[in-house]
């Protein structure tokens, strides 16, 4: 079986040097160099022709959003961003999630062992990932607004539709790698009077807070990072954050609140979508509506069954629509999916079960 090809762009030689230590330790990935720059970049990937390419978005001469949106048009290849946590880097690589990075990475503590033990799982399985992606070379990304804007003009949020439909329903979103924009595509046709939605998508925990204010301005609905004991009420979804589980509590007979735990990684994820859909099973039942969006790996498989059996409906993106064709294919393995759609029609096909 062929390797993964991997290539590392940072202008750290520290941070070169161990990333290049830690997916060399996986036996499935090669990795065939290294560059300081997006120009030793651009060489070597003419050069050895890498399957995956990690990179930082802040480096010198060029930065990584230009070097991507160059990358995207002229010689796509998936790329996973591994970013340092400053308020311009979360910014910049949620920008280059939506030029077409698959993924986004914390860049990791190098002092702290268990830290970087976490990092070097997420990030070989993120590789792994990546390099499932399949891109159609000369297809021009579109450029997205910018993140960076000083003006205090923003963007006015969309309004959206209404429904205006009463229901005691409550929906719980899993999605992993391809999940940025396949999220963005949902809630964005999401009806400002929709039911609550509780959502795990797989991302560090110094990114889901920009990553659900970007959400907030871009989609009719309220999007916020979960707080423990925050309300889950219609009309928001609430986005867990990457450092904790996400769980839903009942508190009454139509009253729920969004509870957060610390944990070890379950199916080596934090926050985890077996978490939140056990939980829902649990605590919501039938009148939960479980949607397994992109991604890859089997997190959430098993508890969607639990959730199907529970009495709540289920719902998994098909094939030709995700990035990675992988937790919603074992959830549908399970026999828990109920039904199976592509990424356009999942909202209205939430709609259509309230």
């Amino acid at each position: 079986m062929a390797k993964i090809r991997v290539l590392v762009v940072d202008d750290s030689s520290v941070v070169r040097n161990t990333l290049t230590r830690e997916l060399s330790k996986d036996p499935e990935l090669e990795i065939i160099g290294s560059a300081p720059d997006a120009f030793a970049a651009r060489d070597k990937i003419v050069a050895l022709r890498p399957d995956v390419i990690t990179l930082d978005v802040e480096m010198p001469r060029m930065d990584g959003v230009t070097f991507l949106k160059k990358l995207m048009e002229w010689y796509p290849i998936p790329v996973v961003i591994v970013s340092g946590v400053t308020p311009k880097g979360c910014a910049i690589s949620l920008e280059a999630m939506e030029i077409g990075a698959v993924d986004v990475m914390e860049k990791p503590s190098l002092v702290d062992d268990r830290a970087l033990a976490d990092f070097s799982t997420r990030l070989i399985d993120s590789v792994k990932a990546a390099s499932l992606v399949k891109f159609q070379r000369g297809a021009k990304p579109a450029a997205p607004q910018s993140t960076m804007a000083t003006s205090t003009l923003l963007p006015a949020k969309p309004q959206g539709r209404r429904i205006n439909k009463a229901s005691n329903k409550v929906i719980a979103i899993g999605a992993s790698t391809g999940g940025t924009e396949a999220l963005k595509a949902v809630l964005s046709t999401m009806p400002v009077d929709c039911p609550p939605i509780l959502i795990v998508q797989h991302m560090p925990g110094s990114f889901t807070k920009a990553f659900a204010e970007r959400l907030n301005r871009q989609t009719p609905i309220e999007v916020l990072e979960a707080e423990n004991g925050m309300d889950v009420k219609g009309g928001r979804a609430i986005i867990g954050n990457g450092n904790l589980h996400l769980l839903i509590r009942r508190q009454g007979p139509n009253k729920w609140v969004a509870e957060t735990r610390e944990g070890p990684l379950v199916c080596r994820h934090k926050p985890s979508v077996e978490v939140l859909f056990n939980s829902f099973a649990k605590n919501v039942g039938a009148q939960g509506i479980g949607v397994m969006l992109t991604g890859m790996g089997k997190d959430g498989a098993e508890a969607m069954k639990n959730l199907h059996d529970s009495g709540a409906r289920t719902i998994a993106q098909d094939e030709k629509s995700c990035v990675v064709f992988g937790m919603p294919k074992e959830a549908i393995k399970t026999g828990a999916v109920e039904k199976i759609v592509p990424l356009d029609r999942v909202t209205d096909t939430v709609i259509s079960l309230l």
